[in-house]
């Protein structure tokens, strides 16, 4: 089998919806189909060829086309923009429409050229604006007909039947006040200019209209998540070819190329260090804003940033076949699927249009015989229609899905599927990520342990000074701590940069080492080893520092945890979530910031091998299990969808209570 996602055009409600996925499913070899309103897609599981769905889809009354995820953002935006002008066209009408119907009429509003004296001058106008309005949204009555014409009425035609029917009434009662002003009948014109509802007309279409643009602009920020994964990677890459450099669009990449990789570049595609190191933020893919050092053999990520080093790599996957393509494929997938919700709302839509058709003939008809005034029958009729529309139960859960899609997305959380967002609600334990959710995302100095006789401040100094040349997410807290403390630094010279190790190079005449132990000429004092091993436990990272030979002390450094986020965690646990810690980081480092938060359960030094265990794992949580530290549990790109939730919590709790 084989998931084809497809653009629908001309679907304007969850009738439409649901009248292209009756049609499609009914076609052979499809075993699975899913319309989503809000982004316009059409996804088909099985072997239907495109020329049959696009049939399919014509034949219900629809267009298809092939959709690529930034040409629907453009389609969207220009969708927006055509709503925005439309509503406002037609509010700057409704606007003296109103005041010449309901403003003079029921309160007595005084009007401007003598009008109010000449009740015909003023049916006239309204006869005018409204028709005005009329034209400016004109696409809901062509659709509402078409849709009619192919049996399948929808909400447009409900809005349709509603304005017309109030424009149709409001038309020929203004005939009959023309015909008694010519026969002298005055009373009889003052009688019938209350049966007048050319503003129902108008009002009923200016508001479907601003219905349609906050839809439009749902939409927009719908796909935003996905335009924005796809930024992440460059849309160029410098390929080496018979010697030379040639910098060609990353479509035109093949397996086995190589390319070049220079200090600051996004890796383009998957692929493998050939030669060269350097270190990499892979946070873009993983959540874990430390570096990861590469080297010969190692693997890169499309999307990732090369920090430091010149590289070369082999490519070894292109297009879909990236990580990070496999994640803007589950966010495409997660738009496209449809919760238990949404799917009991699209029963629903297909037998509501008629539903209601009838239920506003009945209402009409009844009042008609049972009063015998067709105005008062024809406002009981037409406000069947409004009412009803547009249907809230067929757009609500779709929009529901796609804005809690989206506003997830921007959040750094990834929804599998629209059943697993409305699960959420039924939440009782959430899987955190450290780095960037319940921490800062960077490290920073927090400690120094200066050897005996030497001074903490020079200590800093020598580490700043010869840290200068790096710039590793290590070196520049170092320096930001240098800064901070106001320290003049010294020049560095013969600078040496040890991929994995630290840096080397001569301040003011000495030879310092800065990094780690293995990388000093010198051996660490033994009380100064069990001091930095307590810390470490502590989850700080400690650098060593030695010049001419000699050691000074160390640095130590860690994540520090987010202002809020013991707050959060406490609201989380009042909500009656109960937290659990999953990281790929050492196990000292992830107790450490579990026992500052109170967090009980802790899985730490997670393997990019141990995938499978994930779902394992996930699997017996939710059957009320516990997560044990050692399973394997993967972070790789499956972080993605695990990382961020804490600070989608925060930001609820604090920018919209």
């Amino acid at each position: 089998m084989s998931l084809v996602t497809y653009t629908v055009t001309g679907m304007t409600c969850a009738a439409c919806a649901a009248r292209v996925e009756k049609a499609v499913s009914a076609l052979p070899g499809v075993t699975a189909c899913s319309v989503n309103l809000l982004t316009n897609t059409l996804q088909i599981d099985g072997f239907a060829t495109a020329d049959a769905v696009k049939e399919a889809v014509e034949r219900a009354g629809y267009g298809l086309a092939f959709g690529e995820v930034r040409t629907a953002k453009a389609r969207q935006s220009e969708e927006a923009l055509k709503e925005r002008r439309r509503f406002f066209a037609s509010l700057a009408l409704l606007v003296p429409l109103m005041l010449l119907s309901m403003g003079h009429r029921m309160w007595g509003m005084p009007l401007p050229f003598g009008l109010s004296d000449n009740i015909l001058a003023v049916g006239a106008l309204e006869l005018l604006f409204s028709t005005l309005v009329l034209i400016f949204c004109r696409g809901f009555l062509l659709r509402g007909g078409r849709a009619a014409l192919h049996g399948a009425p929808n909400m447009d035609t409900l809005v349709s039947l509603g304005s017309l029917a109030s424009y149709g009434y409001s038309l020929f009662t203004l005939t009959l006040m023309l015909l008694a002003v010519r026969a002298g009948r005055a009373e009889e014109v003052y009688a019938l200019s209350h049966g007048l509802y050319f503003e129902s007309a108008a009002m009923i279409l200016t508001l479907i209209t601003l219905g349609k643009m906050l839809e439009a602009r749902a939409k927009g920020r719908a796909t935003d998540a996905i335009t924005a994964l796809l930024a992440l990677a460059p849309e160029t890459a410098v390929r080496l070819r018979d010697g030379g450099e040639e910098r060609v669009a990353v479509e035109l990449l093949m397996r086995g190329d190589v390319l070049v990789l220079r200090p600051g570049e996004r890796v383009p595609v998957d692929g493998r260090v050939l030669t060269g190191e350097g270190a990499f933020d892979e946070s873009a893919l993983t959540g874990e804003s430390l570096p990861v050092d590469k080297r010969e053999g190692d693997p890169l990520y499309a999307a990732t940033v090369n920090l430091s080093g010149h590289l070369t790599l082999s490519v070894e996957g292109v297009g879909e076949e990236t990580a990070l393509a496999r994640i803007v494929k589950m966010v495409k997938e997660a738009s496209a699927t449809k919760a238990p919700m949404a799917k009991l709302a699209d029963r629903v839509a297909r037998v509501f249009v008629p539903a209601v058709l009838g239920i506003a003939l009945i209402a009409f008809l009844g009042w008609l015989i049972g009063t015998g005034d067709a105005g008062l029958a024809l406002r009981y009729g037409v406000s069947v229609l409004v009412i009803s529309c547009p249907c809230a139960l067929g757009l609500a859960t779709p929009v529901a899905i796609m804005v809690g899609s989206g506003r997830g997305a921007s959040f750094g959380i990834l929804f599998k599927t629209a059943t697993a967002l409305e699960y959420t609600g039924k939440v009782r334990t959430v899987v955190l990520d450290k780095t960037g959710t319940l921490t800062e995302g960077r490290p920073s100095v927090v400690g120094i342990l200066a050897a005996d006789g030497e001074d903490a401040e020079e200590v800093l100094r020598l580490a700043a000074a010869v840290e200068q040349g790096s710039e590793h997410p290590l070196a520049l807290a170092v320096g930001r701590a240098a800064d901070e403390a106001e320290i003049e630094l010294p020049a560095v010279t013969r600078f040496l940069s040890r991929t994995g190790y630290g840096v080397c190079g001569e301040v003011e005449g000495k030879q310092v080492a800065c990094g780690k132990a293995a990388l000093l000429p010198c051996s660490l004092p033994a009380r100064a080893a069990e001091a930095a091993a307590a810390e470490a436990k502590k989850g700080k990272t400690p650098i060593f520092l030695a010049a001419d030979g000699v050691y000074l002390g160390c640095l130590l450094l860690a994540d520090a945890v987010k202002a809020d986020s013991a707050l959060a965690l406490r609201r989380l646990e009042a909500m009656g979530v109960k937290p659990l810690l999953l990281t790929g980081d050492r196990r000292e480092t992830a107790e450490a910031v579990a026992e500052s938060l109170g967090i009980a359960e802790v899985v730490a030094e997670v393997l990019p091998e141990g995938k499978e265990a994930v779902g394992k794992a996930v699997i017996k949580l939710r059957a009320g299990g516990r997560l044990y530290s050692g399973s394997g549990i993967s972070t790789d790109i499956l972080g993605a969808s695990l990382r961020a939730y804490l600070n989608a919590v925060n930001k609820i709790i604090y920018e919209e209570a």
